[in-house]
């Protein structure tokens, strides 16, 4: 069947995001899903993958996007979990070969989606499945955030970091963060941040440490130079979660000197080397993150949204590093 997208045409800046019509295979397996998607979101991945390319090589064009949102169109014979006319979302696809979500429609296994409550609007849902797997991740799986912990929290503002700081407090965690601007500073306040701290003005080592002498639990999407500092804000015994991959320590042996503990995540993993268990675990996130939102307890802030044809201006917006929550596409 043909559908619009939004197709990479080459390797390089927003310029090359082009709408186009695509073939998008209907049916395939019998426990398939054909999702009529209205919207979608943005990713920090979605640039890496619009600069340098899909991680998995083959013969469709590139469509980004991870997140959906969208009404199921239609399903496979042996589909028995959702029905025609559904609201669901789900996190798949636009690292290569598999179309992501830059699109009208989209081929999902029944079991990577989430049906989506009433409560939740469209371009909530579509926002939610990656950052909600990546910081539970993150903060539950690896860092094990527990009641009373200094947790420290780079970013607070962005589309990772507000929710970083939502589920750190839901578990009992104090929370600080580094924000740009007494904007930002007022929202990571109210989303249950104790300390915001503003690194344009502010050293964010010695805030951290007149605060907690001291962090347990620190989260990194900064980068190297930020995390090798963020290494002396930290207790002994610490543990650091990056997003952004393990630098060396610092000139100091600062890691190595408090025995901090340093954990990789990278919640693509999963979906490239094609690790169903963990893919279904993550699916299973993404469902406790969704009744959160419905409950009222988690909020997604919402920094812009564009029609699905300016996903080029979406992504330079988000390349602008203005953006305060998450910046999502609107489909139908």
């Amino acid at each position: 069947m043909k559908i619009k997208a939004v197709v990479a045409t080459a390797k390089g800046g927003p310029e090359v995001l082009q709408m186009r019509d695509i073939d998008l295979q209907w049916p395939r397996r019998p426990d398939d899903v054909l999702v009529e998607l209205r919207a979608a979101a943005l990713n920090p991945a979605d640039v890496f993958f619009r600069q340098l390319g899909g991680y998995v090589c083959g013969d469709n064009p590139l469509v980004l996007g991870h997140d959906g949102m969208g009404t199921v169109k239609a399903i496979g014979d042996q589909v028995s979990s959702v029905r025609i006319g559904d609201r669901v979302c789900f996190c798949n696809g636009g690292i290569g070969n598999e179309f992501g979500t830059y699109a009208e429609a989209a081929v999902v296994p029944q079991w990577q989606l989430a049906c989506v409550p009433d409560s939740v609007d469209d371009i909530t849902a579509a926002a939610l499945p990656l950052v909600g797997i990546t910081c539970w991740e993150a903060l539950y799986d690896r860092a094990q955030v527990r009641a009373g912990e200094f947790v420290l929290i780079h970013g607070g503002a962005g589309g990772t970091g507000h929710i970083a700081i939502q589920l750190s407090a839901l578990r009992g965690g104090r929370v600080a963060t580094t924000v740009s601007t007494a904007r930002k500073a007022a929202l990571v306040s109210e989303l249950g941040a104790e300390l915001a701290i503003r690194y344009r003005e502010q050293d964010f080592v010695e805030a951290a440490l007149g605060w907690s002498r001291g962090v347990n639990v620190a989260f990194d999407n900064a980068g190297a130079q930020v995390m090798q500092r963020t290494f002396r804000a930290m207790t002994e015994y610490g543990r650091v979660v990056t997003l952004m991959g393990t630098p060396g320590d610092d000139a100091d042996s600062t890691a190595y000197n408090l025995n901090l503990s340093i954990m990789n995540v990278m919640m693509l993993t999963p979906m490239w080397k094609g690790l169903q268990s963990r893919l279904r675990e993550q699916v299973a996130i993404v469902r406790e993150v969704l009744g959160l939102v419905a409950q009222g307890r988690l909020r997604i802030q919402h920094a812009a949204t564009f029609p699905l044809a300016q996903a080029g201006d979406a992504h330079a917006f988000l390349e602008t590093g203005q953006a305060i929550g998450k910046v999502t596409l609107q489909i139908a």
